[in-house]
């Protein structure tokens, strides 16, 4: 017989079909008392292992089978009581032995010679189990799948803010929608999950008084038992075998109530409580104090009460002394974040004392200094560098580093972005909050601390992660602390790209380029145009949302018009002309048709003789009115969900790209010979 190819079918999956159809088959074949007293105890350690596993799993989720284990348990249960009541009604008159050795020993156990006493006793493990393990994780299973499900619209949407703000990659954000769409599988098996255990309670207390009562009348009335003996023999019976039952019953009840009452974050239960529950300093000195005040007063049980106390007080006080060691290690500096200072010798000043300006700074008050701090938690200096990368790979340009540092002058929970030293933007935290945003469409109220979203100025409130899923399930969109900085950050950057630009980033843009194509590179700069040109030409791209991704075009185009000119202005016009599809498909992607507003042929020619006029300046009241209707229709296209495009002659696209740059920042103006010839326009209205 080949062993091996039956061990290899079982570990290949068909393992779970034959125990079941052996479970199936306890109901029907009548078993022997030695093989229940091993599968009873096979049953035990089972209940024992899963109760063990739950409690070490980081994650619900890293035991996403549990309902699955949970009706094999439950069925494997329930086939043993009814093999069991199967021996018990057809051999109990045999005596307490009938039915194996573990169901008489559990009987004694728990009778210990009073069978009164024994059946109070069961009753109530019996209704503990029941009434409050089972019915309350019943409650809690529902409950959870219940607001997970209705979280999950704001889950993706959070989602896939992360993944347009640069914090994830692809492949993060598609792992972490699985993970969103498994929560919800989980939580939802589990609800169901949870009526197995209710179900196996009740058919465990219907079995028991078919056990006891069934068992008398047949001692009696088929085996001509005295009314005393049958209901000792057979009491003894029940109980073993309820217990029994019930012991792993209980075990799986905990450890279902255990798992869906555990958090969604990854975490060890033991330290977790061990810091949650016992790790307040205050609790621990008051419980102690309370202790002491019972202890000595007269007629109480004094030495327990006192001794308790003092444990407590001495926990308290380790306690104390950690956390001072702990506060006295950070004074150190972080060599990265530069956060903190340490008392040093003063040495001699030196020019290594003047240090130059970083390009792109953040400074934090010293409640936010634990968001930069990994041994504490924080996740903003990983958050940081995935925005850069995001950065770097739209721009088409090594975005630099970010240099954090705290900043006394700042309040608590105040940050600020700086470059080249200057301060560009501001905002306010609470770091042990999350910030819901309110996307435009919610279905509730939050309460909370009211607040902006820093980077766009949308309408938020400051919740405690605790509300998390509530929020999400109302439509917001949650962010925490660490999202929030990182997000206005690289708004920020994209804002002021052309400032992080400078000629050492444009010498490293260029030799990337001339690996390629060396030629190109080596008759641009410094033979043709000298790098300041260059740096201003690429500059005024990225003043103008022109990422520098497409850089061999650009180079070309360089070359192509350097030698008729070395103004920064025409060269910046003619490289736009030939970057003109590029920049095309990035205000509308690949749709066929692109819709575009003009300039009426009055305003037009009036905006003409005021470019060609000395100072290219306009009458303060048509300034006004020309913003006025530009704001208006980039209002329409929004409502639309299409691009606002203004479409001008070339003579007159810089001026009016200056005029609306900051006034009207969503409106792209496009020269008649940037649009490829192939493109369709759609006229939309005309501005006059």
């Amino acid at each position: 017989m080949n062993f091996g190819g039956i061990a290899r079918s079982l570990r290949n999956g068909a393992a779970a079909p034959v125990v079941v159809l052996a479970m199936l088959a306890m109901v029907v074949v009548p078993l022997s008392p030695l093989v229940l007293d091993a599968l009873f105890t096979i049953n035990i350690a089972l209940s024992l292992v899963v109760l063990l596993a739950v409690v070490y799993v980081k994650r619900p989720l890293e035991f996403s089978v549990f309902p699955s284990v949970l009706l094999m348990v439950t069925l494997l249960r329930l086939a043993l009581n009814v093999a069991s009541t199967r021996v018990v009604l057809l051999h109990g008159h045999e005596g307490p032995g009938a039915a194996g050795h573990v169901i008489e020993s559990f009987g004694n156990f728990v009778i210990g010679g009073s069978y009164a006493v024994g059946i109070i006793v069961f009753a109530i493990l019996t209704i503990v189990n029941f009434i409050v393990v089972t019915k309350g994780s019943g409650r809690i299973a529902e409950v959870s799948a219940r607001f997970i499900l209705d979280a999950m619209p704001g889950k993706q949407m959070a989602i896939d803010a992360d993944l347009n703000a640069g914090l994830l990659s692809r492949e993060d954000a598609k792992a972490r929608r699985q993970e969103v769409a498994e929560e919800a599988d989980f939580y939802g098996s589990m609800d169901g999950a949870s009526k197995f255990v209710r179900g196996d309670a009740i058919a465990g207390l219907l079995i028991l008084v078919i056990n006891l009562v069934g068992g008398i009348l047949i001692g009696v009335l088929a085996h001509d038992m005295p009314f005393s003996s049958a209901a000792e023999v057979y009491a003894l019976l029940t109980i073993g075998d309820g217990l029994v039952a019930q012991l792993p019953a209980l075990l799986v009840s905990t450890a279902v109530a255990m798992l869906v009452t555990r958090a969604t974050r990854e975490q060890d239960m033991g330290p977790a409580i061990s810091k949650q529950v016992f790790g307040q300093k205050r609790a621990l000195i008051v419980a102690a104090l309370l202790l002491g005040l019972i202890g000595v007063v007269p007629g109480m049980p004094n030495l327990p009460f006192l001794v308790l106390s003092a444990t407590i007080g001495y926990a308290a006080w380790q306690l104390h002394k950690r956390e001072a060691s702990a506060a006295t290690e950070t004074e150190d500096a972080d060599p990265v974040t530069g956060l903190g200072s340490a008392n040093q010798a003063m040495a001699e000043l030196s020019w290594d004392e003047v240090r130059p300006v970083e390009p792109l700074g953040l400074e934090v008050g010293y409640k936010l200094i634990a968001l930069v701090d990994k041994t504490q938690g924080g996740e903003l200096l990983a958050r940081l560098k995935g925005i850069r990368r995001k950065l770097t790979q739209d721009l088409g340009f090594l975005i630099p580093a970010v240099h954090v540092r705290d900043n006394l002058e700042l309040a608590p929970g105040q940050y600020r972005i700086l470059v080249h030293g200057v301060p560009m933007a501001t905002g306010e935290l609470h770091p042990d909050r999350d910030l819901a945003l309110d996307p435009g469409q919610v279905f509730g109220t939050l309460d909370g601390i009211p607040g902006k979203d820093p980077a766009f100025g949308l309408d938020a409130v400051w919740i405690p992660p605790s509300q998390r899923a509530h929020a999400e399930s109302l439509g917001y969109t949650v962010v925490d602390a660490s999202t929030v900085v990182a997000t206005h950050l690289s708004h920020v950057v994209r804002e002021r790209a052309s400032e992080l630009l400078g000629h050492d980033e444009v010498q490293q843009l260029l030799a990337s380029v001339g690996k390629a194509t060396p030629k190109l590179v080596e008759d641009l700069t410094p033979k043709l145009l000298p790098l300041s040109v260059v740096v201003r030409v690429l500059q005024s791209l990225l003043i103008e949302k022109v990422p520098l991704r497409q850089m061999r075009q650009i180079v070309e185009a360089l070359l192509e018009h350097g030698a008729h000119t070395q103004d920064p202005a025409a060269l910046t016009a003619a490289v736009r002309t030939a970057l003109g599809r590029f920049i095309v498909q990035e205000l509308n992607g690949l749709k066929p048709e692109l819709p575009v507003y003009t300039l009426a042929p009055a305003l037009e020619r009036v905006l003409q003789e005021s470019v060609n006029g000395a100072g290219a300046a306009l009458e303060p009241g048509l300034a006004e009115r020309l913003h006025q209707n530009l704001s208006d229709c980039v209002t329409q296209q929004e409502g639309r969900g299409e691009p606002a495009v203004l479409l001008v002659p070339g003579g007159i696209r810089a001026t009016i790209a200056r005029l609306v740059r900051h006034s009207v920042p969503a409106l792209s103006v496009l020269a008649y010979t940037e649009v490829p010839e192939d493109k369709r326009l759609r006229l939309v209205g005309s501005i006059g």
